[in-house]
């Protein structure tokens, strides 16, 4: 594989893209909605159904977040290798998630599970800079199980 040279535009481009799956990671872990509505288009489609969640509209996906997230003492998701394809205002972009969480039980233990998993992602660029147009998490591997399965 040769190495091409990427315009200052490309460069931009990727780092702008990089620090809205930051922003992503971190709105999602502090339960920050509002930021989290800054990483997607209102008309974004979501589908977090490999990883047992919903597919649907962001307005839709992002309530049932709020719901499906507040019982999680900790959530990080951990996000690399990324791959970015870019054409023009489009974005094709894969990024690896690494994802332990914490799942406050009844009696107050914490239930820890992983998800390995990749983002698939649409990215439009907008005037206020990159926002995910189309979502799909495809899971991995799940390291323990969801809260009341038991998977390996």
């Amino acid at each position: 594989m040769t190495a091409q040279m990427l315009s200052l535009q490309e460069i931009s481009d990727r780092v702008q893209i990089q620090d809205l799956l930051t922003r992503y990671a971190l709105a999602i872990d502090t339960k920050d909605w509002a930021l989290l509505d800054t990483c997607f288009l209102p008309d974004s489609t979501v589908d977090y159904t490999s990883t047992g969640g919903r597919k649907g509209p962001y307005a839709e996906i992002r309530k049932w977040l709020m719901e499906a997230l507040a019982p999680f003492a900790v959530t990080m998701h951990c996000l690399g290798n990324t791959s970015v394809e870019l054409e023009g205002d489009r974005a094709h972009v894969r990024t690896y998630l690494w994802n332990p969480m914490g799942y406050r039980k009844s009696d107050g233990d914490i239930h820890w599970f992983t998800v390995s998993a990749h983002y698939v992602d649409e990215m439009l660029r907008t005037s206020h800079g990159w926002r995910i147009q189309q979502r799909a998490i495809v899971e991995s591997a799940m390291i323990g199980g969801l809260p009341g399965q038991s998977r390996g």
